[in-house]
């Protein structure tokens, strides 16, 4: 990756150097492979000292597993392929790609970013990018699988560098998971766990699925804000902006021909239908996916399946502008960009292969959850004042992400131990709740732990082939850094206030 010619300031030095050495690190397939040998060796030697920890709900004895064992070598052959198809990011990513590929071969897609980024503000483009990345959490996966590559499109259209849109949607939709405009699964599925943990001291409490509102609302305001200015003033100037032949062609769809003007608007009169199909089946009581039981989500089947209903609404434009401009003349043509779209996919299948196994026997021995366990009661037996423990659970939280990369998964383990301990010390569990939230957060976008970090590298490989590990660690590293100090810092100023973090 080039630098911009221009002296570089200390912190862009720093990080320069640090994605030199990150990629001087293997290709990240056969650091994946390194990874599953490295566990595997792990695994054995912590069997071999009977590492293990005690679940804070069950009290059940977790202890380390060996891959090496027999029942570890029986199970790496019996689950090589079921860790692969079942891994998150993969199905999702594929799914996505079949209708982004016939929007994009259409012309559909480079027509509308060229639109939309005509005259649109140099420096509003980070702060939309952030923003929707924030809001696409709501929507589970799709902010990963489409509003990622979406980003570098809209930045390469606009001249700019797309792996700074890539860095930006990457802070949005992950550093920023914990941060909404709207109530979400997450708030719900944490809520929960939440009740059940604080019932083991107060069986009466309880902590609604709105517990973090007023504070998650704050938090959009601080991740878009903040994020923006680390893309415009830390991240950016690092990058050089994209030459000519990788810039969006200005071919024909840039010419507002009587054929795009017609495209265009059929593709609009069709988004009115399809979002009011959506809402015709999610709004009335009767709605095929609206969920009975809402608690605030009546949306919840459709937002499971939302990466489903992107691809189908991506398709059907794509066919409806490629029918109308001419760019399709029969069925074979559209076939043939969807095909197109999974060939670039390869190189990405290959790496989800060896995270997949890498992910899934880390699990299985145990280690990440013996991890947080030990983790926990270390810092529960620490004698420190309330702020200070707030704020040691935010840095713990943000240290055991770098091991566990499912939230639920962690907060279930954490949340037995910290949310009784922190009640009996006067902190309720609202606050334990999104301190926890935080540091989960802050620390998402530079763990190759987490599902999609290998999907990112993927996405960043398509626009430079030089990209690696290294370079994504050192784009999101000044993001992580800044939103775990300035977030734990507005949640202490926030408490101190008095003001409520949520309503009740």
């Amino acid at each position: 990756m080039n630098n911009v010619e221009q002296s570089p300031t200390l912190i862009q030095r720093w990080l320069n150097r640090l994605e030199r050495m990150g990629n001087r690190l293997p290709d990240p397939v056969l650091l994946f492979i390194l990874f599953c040998i490295a566990i595997i060796g792990i695994s054995a030697i912590a069997d071999m000292f009977a590492v293990s920890a005690v679940h804070p709900v069950s009290h059940d004895i977790i202890a380390a597993k060996s891959l090496l064992s027999a029942d570890g070598i029986k199970w790496m052959v019996a689950n090589t392929v079921g860790n692969f198809i079942h891994f998150a990011p993969v199905g999702s990513v594929l799914v996505a790609i079949l209708g982004i590929a016939v929007a994009e071969d259409s012309g559909l897609l480079g027509h509308t970013l060229q639109r939309l980024t005509a005259n649109a503000p140099p420096r509003s483009l980070s702060s939309f990018i952030v923003f929707a990345g924030v809001m696409s959490s709501i929507g589970f996966d799709s902010g990963y699988v489409v509003l990622i590559p979406l980003a570098a499109l809209i930045f390469r259209a606009a001249g700019r560098s797309p792996l700074a849109g890539i860095a930006a949607a990457f802070a949005g939709v992950s550093g920023g998971y914990s941060a909404n405009l709207l109530l979400g699964p997450v708030d719900a599925i944490l809520s929960g766990i939440s009740t059940e943990a604080v019932a083991l001291v107060a069986p009466d409490q309880q902590v609604l699925t709105s517990a973090n509102y007023y504070f998650t609302l704050a938090s959009t305001l601080f991740i878009t804000i903040t994020g923006a200015w680390i893309n415009e003033t830390i991240v950016e100037p690092r990058l050089s902006k994209p030459s000519a032949q990788n810039a969006l062609a200005e071919d024909s769809t840039a010419i507002e021909s009587p054929a795009l003007k017609t495209g265009m608007r059929r593709v609009g009169l069709f988004s009115l239908f399809f979002i009011g199909l959506l809402v015709y089946l999610v709004v009335p009581d009767h709605g095929i996916l609206r969920n009975p039981e809402p608690n605030g989500l009546a949306a919840l089947p459709l937002l499971n399946g939302i990466v489903v209903f992107i691809a189908l609404y991506a398709t059907i434009s794509g066919l409806i502008f490629g029918y109308s401009t001419g760019k399709y003349q029969r069925h074979r043509d559209w076939i043939a960009g969807m095909e197109t779209g999974v060939r670039t996919l390869s190189g990405y299948m290959v790496l989800m292969f060896f995270a997949a196994q890498f992910v899934n026997y880390f699990n299985w021995t145990g280690l990440g959850a013996i991890s947080a366990i030990n983790g926990a009661n270390w810092l529960a037996g620490l004698s420190l004042s309330k702020a200070s423990l707030l704020v040691g659970f935010i840095l713990i939280s943000a240290s055991i992400n770098l091991l566990i990369g499912s939230a639920s998964a962690k907060w279930a383990l954490m949340a037995p131990i910290f949310i009784p301990m922190l009640y009996l010390l006067g902190v309720d569990p609202e606050s334990a709740q999104m301190a926890y939230r935080i540091g989960d957060s802050s620390t998402n976008i530079i763990t190759p732990l987490m599902p999609y970090f290998g999907v990112v590298v993927a996405f960043m490989q398509r626009h430079d082939s030089e990209a690696g590990m290294g370079t994504l660690i050192a784009l999101m590293l000044p993001y992580s850094v800044i939103f775990l100090i300035g977030w734990a810092l507005l949640l202490s100023l926030w408490l101190a206030a008095g003001l409520p973090l949520g309503p009740g």
